[in-house]
């Protein structure tokens, strides 16, 4: 085990500095990069310091650096174990994030992720590991999902008041691949405009331009929010007969449709494609009971990558009976259907325990939310305090372009998305900036001070050069 662990730090003493320092970032490293388990027991301070050919006084002090910073957990009796320490595992956003993560930035602010909760995602794995027998006898091919998670998605809408059967639940590989497999049968006449929001998510706006969709804006606006009566008038006037909208705290603005607009929307003669995927991350200090955008011609999908980690590639769709049968006999959706223990895994986290989760995530975004208003405050920036979500959807002012502002953080090493990604000609939405505050209040707190160098004009030459 001792041999193990010093070949898993690598070559750490030709690095410079002291030897105990060096020791200790050799380890966290390790843990880090994979090479060193969270959970591993240490060998003797004895034998370490007879391995890695050092002092015992600079094992021990090497090993108090790492106790001191969480990355070693030491009990009397039992030895000492390696682990993450909380301020990576209990966050909002992934780690990775917050080293960069978009080219060469310091700080990445392009992506609302959610990371996984680490201590409730072990656990799930764990019992899906134990569960997983059974489909090691099966033959792993593409079903329209486990019937345990289908049952508990199925039960989830009924009990939030769409009464729905486990027939109506086809899984799929997140909420894009849903959108994909629906788009593949329900967008065969390409004369026919889709209906989308403006501004929209870029991922879902993507999916529509592979398949060489005409799109057709339908303004919301985080005050206001849809225009029902644009959507109306071009239901009648342009043959439009199929949209994607995000109801629910609307991906960027955060805006959350209200029981009426739903039920217009719902009476139109129209296919509307419901993403759902923000719906659980309601922010109000009492979450809300609205209904579902639902009717006869409304299909809802879901994902938990927002709701429970980005990396669970978990989506799926909810709809006719009929329709479900239809869609699995496409040649599609095995390409789009899930790992049978990935299914296991969210059948976990969505059971029993996802009420606890979703409190503790709501109560860390809410604080995360209100700090990253509070930085605004004097900017001059406008935007509506978002009810849930993952983002603030600011406008900058009509002399200030997003997309200038997003060059200027850039070359102080802030990434940032400027409106025009989220329109759907790609050339509106000038002036808005959307920011996630999944980061955390550290992050949000430089990149705010980074943005307000960059929108300053005593500093702008300073920022070009």
């Amino acid at each position: 085990m001792t041999t193990g662990f010093a070949a898993a730090l690598g070559t750490w003493r030709d690095r410079r500095g002291p030897l105990a320092r060096t020791l200790a970032a050799a380890v966290r490293e390790a843990v880090v990069d994979g090479r060193l388990p969270a959970g591993t027991r240490l060998p003797s301070e004895r034998e370490l310091a007879r391995v890695l050919d050092i002092s015992r006084g600079t094992v021990v002090a090497a090993l108090a650096l790492l106790r001191d910073d969480g990355w070693l957990h030491t009990r009397h009796g039992s030895g000492s174990l390696v682990r993450l320490p909380a301020r990576l595992t209990e966050r909002t956003t992934p780690w990775s994030l917050d080293r960069g993560g978009a080219g060469d930035a310091d700080l990445d602010l392009t992506l609302a992720l959610t990371a996984a909760p680490h201590e409730a995602y072990l656990a799930a794995l764990a019992r899906a590991a134990e569960r997983s027998a059974a489909l090691l006898v099966d033959s792993g091919i593409a079903t329209a999902g486990l019937p345990r998670l289908r049952e508990l998605l199925a039960d989830r809408y009924t009990r939030e008041g769409l009464a729905t059967r486990p027939e109506q639940i086809l899984v799929t590989s997140g909420a894009q691949a849903a959108l994909t497999l629906l788009l593949d049968h329900l967008h065969t006449d390409r004369r026919r405009p889709v209906a989308v929001e403006s501004p929209s998510y870029p991922g879902a706006l993507a999916v529509l331009r592979a398949r060489k969709a005409r799109l057709l804006p339908v303004p919301v606006t985080s005050d206001a929010g849809w225009d029902t009566a644009h959507l109306t008038s071009v239901v009648r006037t342009r043959g439009l007969r199929l949209a994607y909208l995000i109801p629910d705290f609307q991906n960027p603005t955060g805006t959350h449709m209200d029981a009426a607009t739903r039920a217009g929307i719902a009476g139109l003669p129209l296919t509307v494609i419901a993403d759902e995927t923000m719906r659980d991350l309601d922010l109000r200090a009492e979450p809300g009971t609205e209904p579902h955008l639902a009717g006869p011609r409304v299909i809802q999908i879901g994902s938990a990558s927002k709701t429970v980690w980005s990396g669970l590639r978990v989506g799926w769709i909810r709809a006719t009976a009929d329709l479900v049968r239809r869609l699995r006999r496409s040649p599609l959706q095995a390409q789009l259907s899930p790992p049978p223990l990935e299914q296991l895994i969210a059948a976990e986290l969505l059971g029993d325990g996802l009420d606890e989760m979703l409190a503790d995530r709501r109560a860390r975004l809410r604080a995360q939310r209100d700090h990253l208003a509070g930085l605004l405050d004097g900017t001059g920036w406008t935007y509506t305090l978002p009810q849930g979500g993952l983002s603030l959807w600011p406008h900058l002012g009509p002399t200030t372009s997003a997309t200038d502002l997003a060059a200027r953080a850039a070359r102080l090493g802030l990434a940032v998305t400027p409106g025009p990604h989220f329109a759907a000609d790609r050339a509106t939405l000038t002036h808005h900036l959307r920011l996630p505050f999944t980061a955390t209040p550290d992050v949000l707190s430089r990149a705010v001070h980074l943005l307000r160098r960059c929108a300053d004009p005593e500093v702008h030459r300073f920022v070009t050069a």
